[in-house]
């Protein structure tokens, strides 16, 4: 209660929010906009702390939804004018990296993996596996490129094209945002934007991080030793509690192995 109590001195706070996982739409686990809405808006206006710290631990994901929660970290860190710190737990990679680039520093463990500034589309091709089993692949279209890059279908050159085309205009904005968030900082001379990733130290060199460091000891030497930490996250909702969603939850659970197996861990 000090803290809302006029003339009364209260102890530094630190809003703690983990974002961890795989970046996606939806999903138990997953880091979506729609899900760390609530978390964030929370973390940011409860009694006004004097930084928010983001705990972070994603191999990365949806271009789209890294976009869109990096930019409700920034535009609540505007209105309240709070600082923004994230601490890299064992990687901040691709979609990873772009939440760490919205705060105002970042720093990450020894060991950490950091970077993949890059754009990845994979898939797998089964028309000859079809066609040795004698079946028939039927599609209709309104539209040249409605079954673009169909699976069931051998690729063509104008479909690679085009996806190619795509993945150069999110690599684009994902270099802009880097450029943007870490400014000066960075080692224009490295290769940064070519999906390389750095450890540790590796990654300050190059301007990717600002320090090595974990967050309790951190903010304790930013705010003092008796600076309390308030941690957020999403709340599980009833049918997870209860473990009705094992066969979805596995699943996910597969997907996001896979993304954190791209970088050993």
């Amino acid at each position: 209660m000090k803290r809302y109590i006029p003339f009364m001195k209260s102890n530094p706070t630190v809003a703690v929010v983990r974002l961890s996982g795989a970046i996606g739409t939806g999903g138990r686990g997953s880091l979506s906009d729609q899900a760390l809405a609530p978390v964030l808006e929370k973390a940011f206006s409860r009694g006004k702390p004097d930084a928010v710290a983001l705990q972070i631990n994603s191999p990365g994901g949806s271009p789209v939804q890294s976009s869109l929660i990096g930019a409700r970290i920034r535009r609540l860190a505007d209105e309240k004018d709070i600082p923004v710190v994230a601490f890299v737990e064992d990687v901040a990679a691709s979609g990873g990296y772009w939440l760490a680039a919205a705060a105002d520093e970042i720093y990450a463990d020894e060991s950490s993996v950091v970077g993949s500034i890059g754009v990845i589309s994979a898939g797998f091709g089964a028309h000859v596996f079809l066609a040795r089993q004698g079946i028939e692949r039927r599609v209709y279209t309104a539209g040249n490129s409605k079954s673009m890059l169909d699976p069931f279908k051998p690729e063509t050159e104008e479909d690679v094209a085009r996806l190619k085309t795509m993945l150069e205009q999110i690599h684009t904005n994902f270099i802009r945002h880097v450029q943007k968030r870490r400014g000066e900082k960075l080692d224009n001379n490295s290769d940064l934007f070519t999906g390389n990733i750095w450890i540790g130290s590796a990654a300050q060199e190059v301007g990717l991080i600002d320090g090595i460091a974990h967050l309790v000891p951190a903010m304790k030497a930013r705010f003092g030793d008796k600076v309390q930490f308030k941690r957020y996250g999403p709340k599980r909702g009833f049918m997870s509690r209860i473990g009705a969603q094992v066969a979805t939850d596995a699943l996910a659970g597969i997907e996001e192995r896979a993304e954190f197996a791209r970088f050993g861990l």
